[in-house]
């Protein structure tokens, strides 16, 4: 278990806390590309920090302070001109870099919009996603994962808002266990309750592949997490190999059938919401032809009563995680041997939280671009059917945006 300090420090994200001072030192998604083609402002909250990102007629991407340095109007309402965002009450006109370019009410010859700028962050568009740096200079590169580069790849994002801390997400990933139970065992309840045909033993228990073994590799990257089932040898692929929790935020898994892997990304928008992006890749076919841009679709949690749809795998983790509470009390949980990966993934999180503190960059954080353009990060290898990845072919879990 954690004391109160220690939860605090790896929970809380807010500028001047040390865990939010480490969560700055990397990038982090604004929002999906699709999301800025209806209209181009989005209200953005980010560790805390309420913001406005916008495209202005350019194409020149921006994040600003929510609130207009003059008035405190929402920029949200602005109204983006070849060269940045203009206020709609008054009309100043601020760039990506909030320098004021206009004030159309002061003198012709004053020096006013010269010493006027509004809180500004690099915006980056990488993968169909829009990326964000709220750190300290200099801006360390983008990090080029190789699902987010990938020319073979057809892409589709779903997009879920978590209610609570971006920590209780993680460990999750840390914990290999929790899938022969939550999104086995579980799942074999849901389906039985519905009349659906489940397997079971002699005493009606339903009949699972448990885990033999578990197994965890720190790398330069963060963690692999490994797992042995029950009739699989150990030169199993799930067991060499297993897969790789990016540190801090991103688990990247071979996908489910039909796909050639995901990224699963998680981004603290404060203490206790969480935005959760499911990133699937599919290897493009030899004669299709690549379609522009990668889809957006809302990934809801609850069914029509409110609960959450527990029919559904992902929204199996997401009820798992969001009814810990909005941060976990981590000061009362009894951890066993199952959770030495979480255990793991919390030492790494101190270490890391330490060389922020001392000025120094965390693993993850690159000071030079990578070799070929490209970070090559390995999964276990599994042989999958092709599944349609347009937005006509995705599938029915949510509403498709853009």
């Amino acid at each position: 278990m954690l004391n109160a300090t220690e939860n605090e420090r790896f929970t809380q994200v807010g500028p001047g806390t040390p865990g939010g001072e480490l969560m700055r030192r990397y990038w982090h998604v604004a929002a999906a590309s699709q999301e800025l083609v209806e209209n181009p402002t989005k209200a953005v909250k980010l560790l805390g920090e309420n913001l406005v990102l916008f495209k202005d007629r350019s194409g020149t991407l921006g994040l600003l302070q929510e609130s207009c340095p003059h008035r405190r109007v929402n920029l949200l309402y602005g109204i983006p001109e070849e060269s940045g965002l203009r206020c709609p009450y008054h009309g100043w006109l601020f760039d990506e870099t909030g320098r004021c370019l206009e004030m159309p009410a002061e003198a012709p010859d004053s020096t006013f919009k010269d010493r006027v700028t509004a809180v500004s962050y690099p915006v980056q568009e990488l993968g169909g996603l829009i990326w964000a740096y709220l750190g300290p200079q200099p801006v360390p590169f983008l990090p080029r994962w190789d699902f987010l580069v990938r020319e073979d790849l057809v892409r589709n994002v779903g997009i879920s808002l978590i209610p609570c801390n971006w920590l209780q997400c993680m460990e999750n990933s840390m914990d290999p266990v929790h899938t022969e139970w939550l999104h086995a065992y579980q799942m074999h309840y849901v389906l039985d309750r519905k009349g659906e045909p489940v397997p079971k033993d002699d005493q009606g228990r339903y009949i699972v592949q448990r885990h033999v073994r578990i197994g965890f590799d720190v790398f330069e990257h963060g963690i692999y997490k490994r797992r042995l089932l029950e009739g699989q040898s150990e030169d199993h692929d799930d067991w060499l190999s297993g897969h790789p929790v990016l540190f801090p935020t991103i688990l990247k898994t071979t996908g489910s059938v039909g796909l050639a892997g995901t990224l699963q990304i998680r981004v603290p928008l404060d203490d206790t919401h969480t935005m959760h992006y499911m990133y699937r890749c599919a290897k493009a076919g030899p004669a299709e032809p690549m379609p522009d841009g990668v889809p957006v679709y809302d990934l809801p949690l609850y069914n029509g009563d409110g609960q959450f749809r527990i029919d559904v795998t992902i929204v199996q983790d997401f009820m798992a995680w969001a009814t810990q509470g909005p941060v976990a009390d981590r000061t009362v949980e009894k951890l066993g041997e199952s959770d030495k990966g979480i255990i793991l993934y919390r030492r790494m999180l101190k270490q890391q939280l330490e060389i922020a503190a001392d000025g120094g960059d965390p693993i993850n954080v690159f000071r030079e671009p990578a070799p070929n353009g490209v970070i090559d990060v390995s999964t276990e290898q599994r042989q999958f059917q092709r599944l349609p990845m347009s937005g006509a072919g995705l599938p029915a879990v949510g509403s498709v945006r853009g």
